[in-house]
């Protein structure tokens, strides 16, 4: 078998592959004999066929099998044994190669095209992007807080309402003169008393038992995202819905919050020792801290990665790329569709892959299978209950068997894979670029991520 290449372009090449009889031709005869063995022929008993005839009937599919399997494994050693870094996948080349002729023995030339992943300059000077670390407010604290307090407090479903409780129940609209509207809104739906604007809304409610009917009006109690949310309407109809509901109380529920106190202490962070409020607070606070953290992190790479994507320079190979993306079979994806959104989609899409080639390259940004199960695992540890008896290598081993088991799905964990590889990325980015930290708002980190 003798493979050569001749370059078509900057980054185009074409790959010449010539198959002698010798490379096939041994593979084909042992198939053959298989075919034989094995074969129904009508006239002959089952594995008597002479060979003249299995030759005659299935020689040319046999040797046309044979070579394309060669093909396949000769053509990507090449490219392994040349240390070509190619883009997409080699595309054979049918007008060179012609129409080949498998029922007759002898030398076989194919051609394929190929082209090389563009080089890329990272010009990380460029870059000016700053790292945002957002302040953690009192305010938010206290709200973590409360959040916590309700989670961890005794939940109740009594009898009448109170002022603060959760209801829920069926609500109609109501025409002016009182009367079910023809047409209208009729939904069950559920909402907090504690967030009505409203506290003469809120007395209708107080006291209130199952199947009481209370007439209210939505806009009066609350803000239009409220009314949204809660009756399950579109954005636009929320804004200008001004129209009274008939509610009937299905039932409510209260929850006392849990007193902050070291058993809740000890709940929220196990083992930390926590043993204040002052310290619990200072807890929230770098929990509160972490997660926006990792916010602005998620911000920075985005924000970089659009900025490299803005200078980027490299040359692509355009015309085999088309090519190469018709070939693959998806749904309705044809050379006029490529061609017509190729700008607005398949260039960006190809040169992030490009540009994320270029970065694997300076230090790796894919998340190895040993990262992913060791991720998945810390995850398993913190949610895990030791079984009686066990020591702690036993524990690690049942870890590690339930991550590995889980990550064997990728598609289950892609999650887990993003999050990775945000980490990696803004760790190589942080260290080639330096960036400013900006100290910013919760509000004003939202405007940004617009």
């Amino acid at each position: 078998m003798n493979i050569s290449r001749e370059n078509s372009g900057e980054l185009d090449l074409c790959i010449k592959i010539t198959v002698a009889q010798s490379d096939y031709a041994e593979k084909v005869v042992k198939q053959l004999k298989d075919y034989q063995h094995k074969a129904t022929v009508p006239g002959f008993r089952k594995g008597m066929a002479p060979m003249g005839l299995i030759q005659r009937m299935y020689k040319s599919a046999v040797t046309a099998d044979v070579v394309q399997n060669l093909l396949g494994e000769s053509l990507y050693k090449y490219i392994d044994d040349e240390k070509l870094d190619i883009i997409g996948s080699p595309l054979s080349n049918e007008e060179k190669t012609g129409t080949v002729d498998f029922a007759k023995d002898g030398e076989y030339t194919f051609y394929f095209d190929a082209a090389l992943m563009p080089a890329v300059n990272i010009e990380w000077e460029k870059i000016d992007t700053k790292l945002c670390s957002i302040k953690v407010t009192a305010k938010e604290i206290d709200s973590q807080i409360e959040d916590i307090t309700n989670r961890f407090g005794l939940f109740e479903t009594p009898e009448t309402v109170g002022e603060n409780d959760h209801v829920y129940g069926k609500a109609v609209e109501l025409a002016k003169d009182g009367s079910e509207k023809d047409g209208g809104m009729s939904t069950f739906c559920s909402f907090s008393l504690a967030d009505m604007k409203d506290p003469e809304v809120v007395a209708l409610f107080k006291d209130k038992k199952v199947d009481d009917k209370i007439t209210f009006s939505p806009a009066k109690a609350f803000t239009a995202a409220q009314i949204e949310k809660s009756f399950h309407m579109d954005a636009a109809a929320a804004k200008k819905f001004k129209s009274e509901v008939s509610f009937t109380l299905s039932g409510c529920s209260r929850i006392t919050p849990a007193e902050l106190n070291e058993d809740l202490f000890e709940k929220v962070f196990p083992g930390e020792g926590i043993k204040s409020a002052d310290k619990f607070r200072k807890a929230i606070s770098k929990q509160i801290e972490k997660a926006n953290d990792e916010q602005c992190q998620i911000l920075f790479c985005n924000q970089v990665r659009k900025q490299l994507l803005d200078n980027f320079t490299a040359s692509i190979p355009e015309a085999f790329l088309k090519r190469w993306i018709v070939s693959r079979g998806e749904k309705d994806v044809t050379a006029e569709k490529v061609e017509s959104e190729w700008a607005d989609k398949y260039l960006p899409a190809l040169k992030w892959e490009i540009l994320d080639g270029a970065l694997n390259k300076i230090q790796s940004i894919e998340p190895t299978q040993n990262e992913i199960v060791d991720y998945i695992k810390d995850i398993l540890r913190r949610n895990d209950i030791r079984k009686e008896g066990e020591d702690d290598s036993q524990v690690e081993t049942r870890l590690e068997q339930a991550a590995r088991s889980i990550a064997k799905d990728r598609n289950n964990i892609q999650q887990v894979i993003d999050k990775l590889t945000i980490d990696k990325t803004f760790v190589l980015f942080k260290e080639k670029i330096n960036p400013e930290v900006e100290k910013v708002t919760a509000k004003e980190f939202g405007e940004r991520c617009k």
